[in-house]
């Protein structure tokens, strides 16, 4: 499989999971659709799945555009189904969602939203986590609760550390300002800036991060409980 990322609106990111066997696709989380339509027009591939994380308008925008032109297949949580307009297959927390030769086991990490979901590719060693893991961050708790969100932050953690993320915008860069700020002598996140200011300079996405590199930088991972998350939530909310 190969992982292609598509920049959609102002800061959004829309991936393509391309089976380079037969030139198929699935697109995760699509904010609009003329990027993605140029991208597999050009490439003369196959979208054959839209799998959403969540509601957002920000991550489904470009769903029902590219369904009607590929008659492509909306896939998304069962609990979310009055919420993402045309949805098809519904999934569970746990379930193994499999298509062609796509596998992805559903987690589901509330908390940003109350239906959300993480599509974890393990065989390929990889997790598409919407807007509830971003590089060095962690998404806003609209829906659900301080507690959801910090159990659901760690369901990601305990998967093995090479793991590749994939989130839904690109932050980083301000996402370790703060964590710079709470965290000034950790030298791995001392690192891990001077490389996302060396891929921004290039004109390179930050993305994707891993586990490992989340559980030694993301101050969010790194709280220890829900009181202290709790606690680093509301002040980046006012950073």
């Amino acid at each position: 499989m190969r992982i292609e990322i598509i920049h959609c609106l102002k800061d959004n990111y829309s991936y393509l999971v391309i089976d380079e066997s037969n030139n198929t696709a699935c697109v995760i989380d699509p904010s609009e659709s003329k990027p993605v339509i140029n991208f597999i027009e050009k490439e003369n591939i196959t979208l054959k799945y839209i799998l959403n994380t969540h509601h957002h308008f920000d991550h489904i925008g470009g769903n029902i555009d590219l369904k009607n032109r590929y008659n492509s297949i909306i896939v998304g949580y069962k609990d979310d189904a009055n919420r993402i307009p045309e949805i098809q297959v519904l999934l569970e927390d746990g379930q193994i969602w499999k298509a062609d030769n796509f596998e992805a086991k559903i987690i589901h990490v509330p908390g940003h939203t109350t239906g959300h979901i993480s599509f974890h590719f393990f065989k390929e060693k990889l997790i598409f986590t919407g807007d509830t893991l971003f590089s060095l961050g962690c998404g806003k708790i609209f829906e659900g609760t301080y507690q959801e969100m910090f159990n659901s932050l760690g369901k990601i953690k305990r998967l093995p550390e090479d793991t590749k993320i994939y989130c839904g915008h690109e932050y980083t860069l301000q996402n370790s300002k703060f964590c710079i700020k709470h965290e000034p002598e950790n030298i791995n996140l001392q690192n891990k800036i001077s490389k996302i200011n060396e891929k921004l300079k290039n004109n390179l996405p930050t993305i994707p991060s891993s586990v490992k590199d989340e559980i030694e930088c993301n101050i969010f991972l790194r709280a220890k409980n829900v009181e202290s998350f709790s606690k680093l939530r509301d002040l980046k909310d006012n950073f």
